[in-house]
């Protein structure tokens, strides 16, 4: 009869925590916030484990990681469940604490690493219509003096092109090329993308080119930008968004829910795809470094031939 041996428990739990807590902030040199959120899960994690009579860490099992996933999902009566996005992060904090237990020498095998995050529910790209959009850039344009020509060539270029808010504010004169069509969009980590722009942006900018601009340009002007702010500096992102929400209002949009300046750019890939445009090409266009990015595209325009086949195929009614 073979006899067993006890397993030795290891370090306290909350010894763990701390020496991990304490790696996080001085080794990996974390944000306050991370740190104030893992500290929150793990603390969590803590009471679980105890509830459950484990107090050495070697003695935390596979099956008790698992548990505490469970116990995030339907919650109890301290805590709400919690949606998949918040559970999946404590299980980033609890995958790492016991990573670093054991890359630390404190136990010999990780318990928590086939323990995966839930997979967070996928949120579609909110699109509006060709209509609405049309709505919006008449309103944005509508009124006097250079502020209104300025504006409709804001939301000319962000839906003309795809741009992030971030490239449209930070573009320069000299980064569009209206002979050619085309406009130079610095993206994420710097990576800088060629892509056409059409007739009716190059004809907005042109306008606010010659009409606007100079009137906005002081001699403290930020040098080369494309759109400037009332005081002659480059448009920030905060002042882009008051120009949609302004734009909205007027075009009887407002209520429209996560209306945004990316709205644009979720609705100019949307309605290519919808116009046939194959998605890598809209990958392209976006800026997308794979093109899984880019097909969740491809599930809004699914969705609408879908309710297009419902209401109109004499088959489809049930």
């Amino acid at each position: 009869m073979t006899s067993l041996t006890a397993r030795a428990p290891g370090p306290p739990v909350q010894r763990v925590v701390t020496g991990y807590l304490d790696h996080l902030t001085v080794e990996r040199g974390l944000a306050a916030n991370t740190i104030s959120s893992y500290r929150r899960d793990l603390r969590r994690y803590t009471g679980f484990l105890e509830a459950a009579g484990v107090r050495g860490f070697a003695e935390v099992a596979d099956s008790d990681v698992a548990a505490f996933l469970v116990a995030l999902r339907t919650g109890d009566e301290e805590h709400p469940p919690l949606s998949a996005s918040s559970a999946a992060r404590a299980v980033v904090a609890v995958r790492g604490l016991h990573r670093f237990a054991l890359l630390d020498g404190l136990v010999g095998d990780d318990v928590a690493a086939e323990v995966r995050p839930p997979t967070p529910d996928r949120r579609l790209p909110k699109a509006i219509t060709v209509e609405q959009v049309e709505a919006l850039l008449a309103a944005a344009g509508d009124g006097e003096g250079p502020r209104p020509v300025r504006d409709r060539a804001l939301l000319e270029v962000l839906y003309g092109t795809g741009a992030r808010i971030s490239e449209a504010v930070g573009l320069d004169v000299d980064d569009l090329d209206g002979t050619a069509g085309v406009v130079r969009l610095a993206g994420k980590g710097g990576k800088h993308r060629v892509v056409p722009v059409g007739s009716y942006a190059v004809r907005a900018v042109q306008d606010y080119l010659v009409r606007a601009r100079p009137a906005l340009a002081t001699g403290r002007s930020a040098r080369g930008a494309l759109f400037l702010n009332s005081r002659g500096g480059r448009l920030s992102r905060q002042s882009a968004w008051a120009v949609l929400r302004t734009a909205a209002e007027r075009a009887g949009l407002a209520e429209l829910a996560d209306l945004s300046p990316h709205t644009l750019r979720h609705s100019f890939a949307t309605h290519l795809l919808d116009g046939g445009a194959d998605v890598r090409v809209v990958q392209e266009l976006l800026g997308h470094a794979s093109v899984t990015t880019t097909q969740v595209y491809t599930l809004v325009t699914v969705d609408r031939l879908r309710e297009v086949y419902a209401t109109s195929h004499p088959r489809a009614l049930r």
